[in-house]
């Protein structure tokens, strides 16, 4: 498993339906794949509800309008579950595996993100993935 800095995207803007939540893109390549989806605590892991979308040439793509806060996540590649490699961070499971770690800070401008300035310099996330 590679992850190919040119197939970074810059982090996604943070866009927002109020001033509490802020999209979040997600991006895998895996050439191999038929179906992609993602499960997490942002969805009671259920394993087929956020599917991704194929962008073709093995690219996958998902945007999730989330709260801040702290969400573990595992991408679910034609049933097999799978960590992100490219996320900064894992975090151990119950069942002995890993998860994929998420943070997602509060939005510049609002109240919520004075507060937390100091302490959260994540404005917005990008997660990409290549599978060779």
């Amino acid at each position: 498993m590679k992850t190919h800095s040119a197939n970074r995207r810059p982090p996604a803007r943070a866009r927002s339906r109020d001033s509490r939540t802020q999209v979040v893109h997600f991006e895998l390549v895996n050439a191999a794949a038929r179906s992609v989806c993602i499960a997490g605590t942002f969805n009671d892991w259920h394993p087929s509800v956020t599917e991704m979308i194929a962008l073709g040439e093995g690219r996958w793509a998902k945007e999730l309008t989330l709260v801040p806060g702290t969400y573990e996540y595992l991408f679910v590649v034609d049933g097999r579950w799978m960590t992100d490699p490219a996320a900064d961070e894992s975090a151990v499971n119950p069942f002995g595996g890993r998860n994929s770690v998420l943070r997602v800070g509060p939005l510049p401008g609002n109240e919520a993100s004075r507060s937390n300035a100091r302490r959260s310099k994540n404005r917005g996330a990008t997660r990409e993935a290549c599978f060779l």
